[in-house]
C-alpha cells in the first residue's frame, strides 16, 4: 500500500438506503473541506444516504478511489470525495460527519491507532474496514499489500542486473510500510555477498524530499556514490530522477539504476519511465467495498485480512 507521512489518512464511509428512496448510481463528488461539508441528501435519524465518503491524500488513493468507485456503483453507491491534507483533526472531522450521516460503514487509512474510536463507531452500529494496514488484533478486517515482498522485489532486481552498491531511499521508520520495505531489501541483499545497502533517511515522502535525496547522492564523488537507487516510493523516485537528470552529467540507469513503489501515474509517464513495484491498487479498493458489505450484512462476522502480492513493472530506468 501507499506510504504516508504518519499524519496521512484515508477514510472511506459506506451508506446503503435514502430515507427518500433516491439514486445518484455512479457519480462522484468533491466534498471539500470537512467542516463546510453538509450533503444536499443528508440522512435523517431513520435512514441513510447512498453516498460513499473517501478521503485521499495522494495518487495511489485516486486508482484505490476508482476501484471503490466501480464497486459502490454496482451496488447503487456513490463516491463522495474528501481530503484530509495529512490533517488528524480533518480525519477526525469526516469520522464526525459520516457518524451524523448515519452511514453503514467506514473504510479507513488511519493516522495512527483509532482502534478504540472505530469500536465506539461499530457499537454504535457502523461497522469499520482498515485499508493500507494490517488488522491483525484489532477486530476488524482489513486489505493491504506484502511490502516486505515489494522491497524484496525492488532490490532484488537491482542486483540481477548488475548492481552491487544500493541504496535505499526511507522515509520516516516509524511508518510500517518503510519498514517493512527496508526488510525486504535487506532480506535481498543478504543473498549476494558482494552487494552493499545503504540506508538514506528523508524527513518526509514527496517529490521534494526524493529531490534533496537525489541531490545529496549527485555530488558524492563516483566512488561515493551506488549504482543502484530504491525509494520507498514513486514520489520520492520521481525526485530523484529530477535531480539526477538536472546535473547533466549523470544517466538513468547507465550511471544509477533506479527503482520506485505505488506505480501511479507518473511513473510511467516521466522523463525515464521509472521501474516501479505495482501494488493492485484499484483491487484494493473495490476488495475493501466487499468486506465492509460483509461487515455491513453481518455485524457477527468474523474479521478477514486480505494481503495481496506486488508485481515489478520493469521500465526504462533500469533497462538499457
Amino acid at each position: 500500500m501507499p506510504l504516508r507521512h504518519p499524519h496521512n489518512s484515508g477514510v472511506l464511509a459506506s451508506t446503503a438506503t435514502d430515507a427518500r428512496g433516491s439514486s445518484t448510481r455512479g457519480s462522484t463528488t468533491c466534498a471539500g473541506s470537512p467542516e463546510l461539508w453538509r450533503p444536499a441528501g443528508s440522512a435523517s435519524r431513520a435512514g441513510r444516504s447512498r453516498t460513499v465518503g473517501l478521503v485521499v491524500r495522494n495518487p495511489f488513493f485516486t486508482e484505490l478511489a476508482r476501484g471503490a468507485e466501480d464497486r459502490a456503483a454496482a451496488e447503487g453507491l456513490s463516491i463522495l470525495l474528501g481530503n484530509s491534507d495529512e490533517d488528524p483533526a480533518r480525519e477526525s472531522t469526516y469520522l464526525d460527519l459520516f457518524e451524523e450521516q448515519r452511514v453503514h460503514g467506514v473504510l479507513i487509512s488511519p493516522l495512527g491507532d483509532v482502534t478504540e474510536r472505530l469500536e465506539r463507531l461499530r457499537e454504535r452500529g457502523t461497522p469499520a474496514v482498515l485499508v493500507d494496514r494490517r488488522g491483525e488484533g484489532t477486530g476488524f478486517s482489513s486489505v493491504a499489500v506484502d511490502d516486505v515482498a515489494g522491497g524484496y522485489l525492488a532490490v532484488r532486481h537491482l542486483l540481477d542486473i548488475g548492481r552491487r552498491r544500493i541504496a535505499l531511499l526511507a522515509g520516516p521508520l516509524d511508518i510500517r510500510q518503510v519498514a517493512d520495505r527496508v526488510t525486504g531489501a535487506r532480506r535481498a541483499i543478504a543473498e549476494v555477498s558482494d552487494s552493499t545497502l545503504e540506508i538514506i533517511n528523508a524527513p518526509g515522502l514527496t517529490v521534494v524530499d526524493g529531490r534533496r535525496g537525489g541531490e545529496e547522492v549527485a555530488a558524492r564523488t563516483p566512488a561515493d556514490r551506488p549504482d543502484g537507487i530504491f525509494a520507498v516510493n514513486d514520489l520520492l523516485a520521481v525526485g530523484v530522477l529530477q535531480a539526477l537528470v538536472m546535473t547533466g552529467s549523470l544517466r538513468v540507469p547507465d550511471d544509477i539504476a533506479l527503482v520506485g513503489y505505488d506505480d501511479i501515474d507518473f511513473a510511467s509517464a516521466a522523463v525515464v519511465p521509472l521501474t516501479s513495484v505495482r501494488q493492485p491498487s484499484q483491487l484494493i479498493g473495490s476488495t475493501a467495498i466487499d468486506l465492509l458489505l460483509e461487515a455491513v450484512a453481518d455485524p457477527g462476522l468474523d474479521p478477514r485480512e486480505v494481503v495481496f502480492q506486488p508485481e515489478l513493472v520493469v521500465r526504462a530506468s533500469t533497462a538499457r
